[in-house]
């Protein structure tokens, strides 16, 4: 008997995905963050990878066109709006955190939109009941995670310039 094979889904920039059944999540973070939530109780997972930090800082902002997945602080409230409607408690969920790195060297100044994005997600978690138990954030590489949303596990792998552009393209 063959085992079922695992799906494979690939998030692009603003984009995020709850699955009920095991996948395996992948995306490449510059200045972006990805987070990843994971119920084992419940066996749902979510992950995220969203570009800017706030939705309400963008001036003239029309709340009838939000893209939810965009916004660092409105896809966590999303997705932990989504979780809470399967009554999974902030304190059962593994959220671990990655990416914000200051990817362009001219933009390594003291507020940029990875320390920004990276700020934002830390401090929006926090205030809605989550603990991530891992965090890598910053630095000045993107960096490719795939989540293995049975087990927890994510594997990140650090990229240099060549590698940034081998995974857009796939």
């Amino acid at each position: 008997m063959s085992m079922p094979e695992t799906a494979e889904i690939y998030l692009q920039p603003g984009e995020w995905k709850l699955v009920r059944e095991p996948a395996i999540l992948k995306t490449v973070l510059g200045s972006c963050v990805g987070i990843t939530f994971r119920a084992p109780r419940l066996g749902i997972s979510a992950m995220c990878h969203p570009m800017l930090p706030c939705y309400a800082a963008r001036p003239g902002a029309d709340p009838s066109r939000l893209v939810v997945g965009r916004y660092v602080d409105s896809v966590i409230e999303q997705i932990a709006n989504k979780f809470a409607g399967q009554d999974a408690q902030p304190g059962e969920i593994e959220v671990k955190l990655f990416g914000g790195a200051d990817v362009l060297a001219s933009s390594r100044k003291n507020a940029t939109v990875g320390k920004m994005n990276g700020v934002t997600a830390l401090e929006v978690l926090e205030r809605l009941g989550f603990r991530p138990v891992v965090s890598r954030l910053g630095g000045s590489q993107g960096v490719f995670i795939e989540f293995h949303t049975a087990t927890g596990e994510v594997l990140l792998r650090r990229l240099n310039n060549m590698d940034a552009v081998a995974l857009a393209r796939t």
